[in-house]
């Protein structure tokens, strides 16, 4: 019953930002640390960013630490990634996701219990 989709990819140019929503939908938001993986092709889908249910703490995966900010809007059911300079590395589709309760670490996928479908992001060079 818990759905999350994503939007806000697109084509940026190196050295752009991006922002990318995820909203979820179907139970309480609250009840729900988010997270952002993403996967380019013929690679593991890795970690990005995550934030706790009330935003207090956060985590970065070391490839985005200090060019990416991961935030919260419980009101609005969302949560959001910041992306500046960007580089064609960043190319993948990013993913959405959430988990209730976490029994393994914020950096990885099978901590999470729902996935967005994902939305592509391709930096030009």
């Amino acid at each position: 019953q818990v759905q999350l989709v994503e939007s806000g990819g697109g084509l940026v140019q190196a050295g752009g930002s991006l922002s990318l929503s995820c909203v979820l939908s179907g139970r309480p938001f609250d009840d729900y640390g988010m997270g952002w993986f993403r996967q380019a092709p013929g690679k593991e889908r890795e970690f990005v960013a995550a934030i706790t249910w009330f935003g207090d703490r956060t985590y970065y995966a070391d490839s985005v630490k200090g060019r990416c900010t991961i935030s919260r809007e419980n009101a609005k059911n969302s949560v959001y990634l910041h992306v500046n300079s960007l580089k064609p590395e960043d190319t993948a589709v990013y993913y959405c996701s959430a988990v209730h309760v976490i029994a393994g670490l914020w950096t990885e996928a099978s901590s999470y219990d729902h996935w967005g479908q994902g939305t592509q992001v391709t930096v030009s060079s």
